[in-house]
């Protein structure tokens, strides 16, 4: 930030800008055949989409709090309507 200038927010935005092409990369990537097995594929994938819910908005794997409580409840313990 002092290197450029910036404010926090704009480094965070221009942050979430390359995580943002990163998704679009590996989701591009995921549709491309592969002699690697699509389960392999499937657990890196699962991995990295866990460590962006938890890490998104600060550090929710340190720091638990009602959002991420909130996830995992509605995720694994609440019923589902059907």
């Amino acid at each position: 930030m002092e290197e450029y200038g910036v404010t926090a927010q704009e480094a965070y935005d221009v942050f979430n800008k390359h995580v943002e092409s990163a998704w679009k990369d590996v989701n591009q990537e995921f549709l491309k055949p592969t002699e690697m097995p699509t389960e392999i594929l499937n657990r890196s994938l699962n991995l990295a989409r866990v460590m962006d819910v938890l890490y998104r908005e600060g550090d929710a794997y340190t720091y638990v709090g009602k959002a991420a409580k909130d996830g995992i409840t509605s995720l694994l313990i609440e019923p589902i309507a059907l």
